[in-house]
């Protein structure tokens, strides 16, 4: 399978791009010769049934897996020239919450800010919590938390992340009718700030400045 993909925007020079993209998994060729473009105050929607490749396709512009050809860059350079740089700008969450289950939600928070070399004070990370309905469980263990709590946890981290590139796989599942709500208004702060969106869903997003590609 053949395409391309690409959105324009003048409010910066940020982009991250894929040429020539090919993905093999097993004896099978989930996609050839794609080529994604994707520019500051963007977001690109990626669908397709399951299978197709839509996980792979981020974890190609993650860095996390290598394409059988073609490349990835961030700006004009390869991610693979230097890793540590491009993940710094990026925030990747998959389809695992990726949290300490041991840890509270409080905790998790300022774990990840130490991670992330992320300035936190207590006062903020309660308040990003709060925003998602958290209040009362912040010092709850994680794994006294339901899936869409948990959910919540993530989203107060993209809040506090400094990463001006977002690549999110699914990451509507387990949300109920208000966090859906208000994860694409966090999408849209972000990227009316200038910052770029990649995610899958298999349902409809409501966000400016989004783009669809069809695997």
């Amino acid at each position: 399978m053949t395409a391309n993909f690409s959105t324009t925007s003048s409010k910066s020079t940020l982009v991250l791009e894929g040429r020539g993209l090919r993905c093999v998994r097993g004896e099978k060729q989930l996609f050839a010769d794609l080529n994604v473009r994707v520019l500051s105050g963007n977001c690109l929607h990626v669908r397709g049934e399951n299978g197709v490749g839509k996980t792979s396709l981020l974890r190609l512009l993650t860095g996390l897996s290598k394409p059988e050809s073609g490349e990835v860059l961030w700006g004009d350079h390869s991610i693979t020239l230097d890793p540590g740089a491009y993940h710094r700008e990026l925030l990747f969450l998959g389809h695992r919450d990726a949290l300490k289950e041991d840890l509270t939600a409080l905790e998790n928070l300022q774990m990840y800010a130490a991670f992330d070399d992320v300035s936190l004070s207590q006062e903020s990370s309660l308040a990003a919590l709060w925003r998602f309905g958290l209040r009362g469980r912040e010092n709850l263990s994680v794994n006294c938390l339901s899936a869409g709590q948990k959910r919540r946890v993530l989203m107060a981290r993209m809040l506090m992340r400094q990463a001006k590139l977002w690549i999110l796989d699914e990451p509507f599942n387990a949300l109920d009718i208000e966090a859906v709500h208000e994860l694409q208004n966090l999408i849209i702060e972000h990227v009316s700030s200038g910052g770029l969106v990649v995610l899958t869903s298999h349902q409809e997003v409501h966000i400016p400045n989004v783009q669809v590609l069809e695997l």
